[in-house]
């Protein structure tokens, strides 16, 4: 199967003009095998979480009422654009649809309940949903918000390889956040990092990845930055 061969300038990243070999999607019997389990674990999973999902439920209404839930639009398969959910962890003021203005440390539009949620990554729960309407994978590059900025300028702007690793489903979880890219993007370095793992995670996927990232997602749940 051939690549992809493309040029592009990262000068404002890392200097040098340079060609790079965008990974074609992965295909095959494993990787059809691999949509059906993900589909099925996806609905257990929301199953077995659903009394928990309600009481998070309850404790956003308390504190600051509706909606419980966040709807942002995010980059889907080859670009696409879909709705994905999360729990809702910002005042109602606070919250930014386009994804523009990234989250920072000690952000006062944060709730209580949201700060919990956010460090514990329980505010994706809701993507599960997501997972069951074919718009993401458990695993995969994160989904991020259409209109992210980095130092004012979009994503692909700063990095022409950036929709290359739209070539899979998004996922909640995947190799970039657990190599320790997760948080807000505050860089064009951090952003090329991120492209960079997700791209190594589309041209190398096996089973054995996809085991190897479940079980280093379950140490990195609790997280110091608050979670996109």
């Amino acid at each position: 199967m051939s690549f992809l061969v493309c040029t592009v300038d990262l000068s404002d990243v890392s200097g040098p003009r340079f060609s790079f070999m965008s990974p074609p999607a992965p295909g095959g019997v494993l990787w059809r095998l691999r949509a059906a389990a993900e589909w099925s674990a996806a609905l257990a999973l929301l199953i077995f979480f659903l009394p928990f999902l309600a009481v998070v439920a309850c404790a956003i209404l308390l504190e600051s009422g509706r909606p419980v839930l966040f709807r942002q639009p995010r980059f889907g398969l080859n670009g696409g654009r879909f709705d994905a959910l999360k729990f809702r962890t910002m005042l109602q003021s606070g919250c930014d649809p386009s994804g523009a203005g990234q989250t920072a440390n000690q952000d006062p539009r944060i709730t209580r309940v949201g700060n919990v949620l956010r460090r514990t990554s329980f505010d994706e729960l809701p993507q599960l949903w997501n997972v069951l309407r074919g718009e993401m994978s458990l695993i995969g590059p994160r989904a991020h918000p259409c209109g992210m900025e980095v130092g004012g300028r979009l994503c692909e702007d700063v990095d022409p390889r950036y929709h290359a690793r739209h070539v899979v489903r998004p996922g909640i979880t995947g190799w970039a956040q657990v190599n320790g890219s997760r948080g807000a993007v505050k860089s064009p370095e951090a952003l090329q990092r991120r492209t960079n793992l997700d791209l190594d995670y589309v041209a190398n996927w096996t089973p054995a990845l996809d085991l190897k990232i479940i079980a280093k997602t379950l140490g990195v749940l609790i997280h110091a930055d608050a979670g996109r």
